[in-house]
């Protein structure tokens, strides 16, 4: 649960700072003119919506299981993770995108240059602090892996779209202001089209990125290989267990996992003692990992195992031969 406190925090402070920038570059962009500074304004809004739908989506997750939802609603976050990147890619790419072609076909002078300069940097200032609190929260959990390997293997959206959200925000004002230089220097209202164009694009690359990551997380992911293994090694001290045939893990949410393991137990043993086992083994795995709500247990031949596996398994490996049933 610590980990969804962390997020959260993270999240907080993106609303507040994105807030605070939307509103400093409406006003820019009325008083300008700028395409650029107005996509970058729909951006803060549109972040500022994100956030908002992600603090909801934590909320309706952490709801406790009912008879209708017996697992409990922690896929909830992911939705809204979804529902999000769907919304960055339309309001926030796809009108950059629309903003920027309308200005290069349609060009008119930016005034009141000095202004968005001022707001710039001050959304420069705003982006980038809430981009640092982000990293550093982000950096906690990587593991040591890299940012995209880190980004594929979470479990906790809001823990990296944040992070591409405030590091496409610091890219959008690096390019709104290239895009304004350039439109002054060379009297060419253009260029900052094709900084709204560039911005569009950005967001909609990371939109992608973030959508694939919580459809795949919506779907049903399994849990970090380290927590597979040390269920399966504290599943094998129970005396009564001769062999652990295999586990199964699934997220419903960054700190709710269902883990499921097929195990052989040893020969004569009773009931009783099957049952006393499971809740000693139970209890040790969810001491060590707080985060499994529900652990479900087979007891299962290794060999039976091993036949259901293998009857799984043979006809996918048909269908990649291009077999047909």
């Amino acid at each position: 649960m610590a980990r969804n406190g962390k997020s959260r925090h993270v999240v907080y402070a993106a609303l507040i700072g994105n807030m605070l920038v939307a509103a400093t570059k409406f006003v820019a962009a009325a008083m300008t003119g700028s395409s650029s500074m107005l996509s970058e304004a729909i951006h803060s809004v549109v972040d500022s919506g994100n956030e908002g739908l992600l603090l909801y989506g934590y909320r309706r997750s952490a709801r406790s299981p009912d008879e209708k939802h017996p697992l409990g609603y922690g896929r909830e976050l992911y939705f809204w993770s979804l529902v999000v990147a769907l919304l960055l890619f339309v309001m926030g790419g796809g009108f950059a995108i629309y903003e920027g072609l309308s200005r290069i076909v349609h060009p008119f002078p930016i005034t009141h240059l000095f202004v968005n300069y001022c707001v710039l940097g001050a959304s420069a200032l705003f982006e980038g602090g809430t981009w640092i609190i982000a990293l550093k929260a982000f950096q906690q959990t990587k593991q040591g892996e890299g940012y995209l390997e880190a980004i594929e293997v979470s479990k906790d959206p809001p823990a990296f779209m944040v992070l591409l959200e405030d590091t496409a925000a610091l890219a959008g004002l690096a390019l709104s202001a290239a895009g304004l230089s350039l439109s002054e220097w060379l009297q060419a209202p253009q260029f900052d089209g094709a900084a709204s164009l560039v911005i569009g694009l950005m967001l909609t690359l990371v939109a992608l990125i973030v959508a694939r990551e919580s459809k795949d997380l919506l779907i049903g992911e399994r849990a970090h290989q380290k927590i597979d293994a040390s269920i399966k090694e504290l599943a094998q001290r129970e005396p009564e267990v001769e062999r652990v045939n295999g586990v199964l893990t699934l997220h419903l949410s960054p700190d709710q996992i269902v883990a499921a393991l097929s195990l052989e137990f040893v020969d004569d043993i009773r009931t009783t003692e099957i049952e006393t086992a499971i809740v000693s083994m139970e209890r040790r795995i969810r001491k060590l990992h707080p985060e499994i709500v529900s652990i479900f247990v087979k007891p299962q031949a290794h060999q039976t195992f091993r036949q259901r596996r293998k009857a799984v398994e043979q006809p996918r490996s048909l269908k990649e031969q291009g077999h047909e049933f």
